[in-house]
């Protein structure tokens, strides 16, 4: 494994969001700066197949942000992962010019089996295991990722449902709150994935889910103020308490949600949304859910570092 300074930015249907870091000299990851932005690309992509002008001006103005943060920490490499908006963005190549231009370097559009595969590997590095088999859950915006393998990082299956929480918003919750014939149709077309999906939940030991909903539904349980990063890392929920907050949440309007506290703006439209695809995975899976900040860009930059990938980054 190397030692450079590397940068990972991983482009979801919500956030747009960098890691920079590095290794000591046992390996081990020491992150430098990790930021977020709701870039909002994956908006109306659901209903249009296509990205829409404002929300790639909003992407490329986040680059623009993360340029400088990249060039004083002395990046020497980078990769720009991009995954499932641009998946169904039929003009995604629009975007990546503009994503090239700026870095100086290709986007990448990952699949969602490599999506998974990154986000378990990330997951590993931060999260506590008692015992095996593992399940990685990424519930990010337009997907979500189900990862199975072992505590040594071996993967024994993964897939990717096309349900997320800015899917099943635009989809299915119009309302706000949303009305209990929504939320029915939601859980429905949650559960019929669930019924064909491929993973196997039942004897699962450890559950971790990363990413946004998942983090954000956590530091609402814990009853924080505002998001602490520190306190929600490795924190548990029992499926009791998943189900309980995901339909706390659906009975409120964005505005009740905002006012929690710990919930971006941005987030709160989309928070009851993703809370009732995480409480339908959690309904299968026999032990409790535990949050990780280590994700997908732990997993990208270990990519960089351990396994080659990325691009050369020209300051």
């Amino acid at each position: 494994m190397t030692t450079e300074t590397v940068a990972a930015l991983d482009c979801g249907t919500n956030t747009l969001r960098l890691l920079i870091a590095t290794t000591d000299p046992a390996g081990h990851l020491i992150e430098v700066t990790r930021q977020l932005r709701f870039a909002r690309l994956g908006q109306d992509v659901d209903a249009t197949g296509r990205f829409a002008a404002e929300a790639m001006e909003r992407g490329w103005a986040v680059i623009e942000e993360y340029l400088p943060l990249m060039r004083q920490a002395g990046c020497t490499k980078g990769r720009f992962v991009a995954t499932s908006a641009a998946r169904d963005a039929s003009n995604r190549e629009v975007f990546f010019e503009g994503v090239q231009s700026r870095l100086g370097f290709a986007a990448e559009l990952v699949s969602g089996d490599e999506e998974a595969q990154l986000s378990f590997v990330g997951a590993l590095q931060g999260g506590r295991l008692s015992g095996e088999p593992v399940l990685v859950m990424d519930s990010g915006g337009g997907s979500t990722e189900l990862v199975r393998g072992t505590a040594s990082g071996g993967i024994a299956g993964d897939t990717s449902l096309d349900i997320g929480s800015r899917r099943v918003r635009e989809r299915y919750l119009h309302s706000d709150p949303p009305t209990a014939d929504q939320v029915a149709q939601a859980r429905a077309e949650v559960n019929r994935m669930l019924d064909d999906c491929p993973i196997a939940l039942g004897d699962v030991a450890t559950f971790i889910g990363v990413a946004g909903t998942v983090t954000t539904m956590m530091a609402v349980h814990l009853g924080l103020r505002q998001y602490e990063r520190e306190r929600v890392h490795g924190a548990s929920m029992t499926t009791a308490e998943v189900v309980e907050l995901s339909q706390r949440l659906l009975d409120m309007t964005a505005d009740e949600v905002l006012a929690l506290g710990p919930v971006a703006p941005e987030r709160a439209k989309v928070l009851g949304a993703g809370a009732l695809v995480v409480a339908e995975i959690s309904k299968r899976v026999p032990v409790k859910l535990q949050a990780s900040e280590s994700d997908i860009l732990d997993g990208i930059v270990l990519s960089i570092l351990r396994d080659g990938r990325g691009h050369p980054f020209v300051r």
